[in-house]
């Protein structure tokens, strides 16, 4: 049985997914969503990241408990550091954390992980995420709206080609974030 690729973003109310500075201080990481995400971890295989939304997770998550005290952090933070992760990086050569560097052909790569039944969450970013949708490769996207407007900044979906896409499930975690779960029509 093929595998499946999950696109799992948060973003602001008006499409972001960074303010206009970079900025990532503004999502919600309420108990309901923080036990969505840990449940997401459950269903995958491993974790997919581009380089940079890759370089900021190793920079916090081996460190998670010395950096915070949030509950979401604490328990999620020896779950990433033990899980399976691939970066796309054509500058990498090497990435600690159990973590695989794929360098050229990251659509290929990506098409036999998901050939060979890997189940793969893509985490965040837009340059991946934008080139592995125009190879036809995620198979769902789950995008967590934030009640934050930013104002600018990075969009969702970075020089999108039109596509179809059909709602599967919407909910509301904690009464401020709000789910939308679409699979490719």
């Amino acid at each position: 049985m093929a595998g499946t690729l999950v696109h799992y973003v948060n973003q602001s109310l008006d499409g972001f997914i960074e303010g206009p500075a970079g900025e990532f201080d503004w999502p919600i990481m309420d108990p309901e969503l923080s036990a969505y995400s840990q449940q997401l971890a459950e269903e995958a295989d491993a974790f997919l990241y581009g380089r940079v939304v890759w370089e900021m997770m190793a920079s916090f998550w081996p460190r998670a408990e010395e950096l915070s005290d949030h509950e979401h952090d604490l328990a999620f933070a020896p779950v990433w550091r033990e899980f399976p992760k691939y970066v796309a990086s054509r500058t990498l050569t090497e990435a600690g954390w159990n973590t695989t560097v794929l360098g050229e052909d990251v659509a290929d790569r990506v098409r036999a992980l998901k050939a060979a039944g890997t189940n793969l969450v893509l985490f965040g970013g837009n340059t991946l995420a934008a080139h592995l949708t125009e190879h036809g490769l995620v198979d769902e996207y789950r995008i967590a709206v934030h009640p934050t407007v930013l104002g600018g900044g990075k969009p969702v979906f970075r020089d999108p080609k039109r596509f179809g896409v059909r709602l599967i499930e919407a909910r509301t975690f904690d009464a401020q974030v709000v789910l939308l779960r679409y699979a490719r029509a």
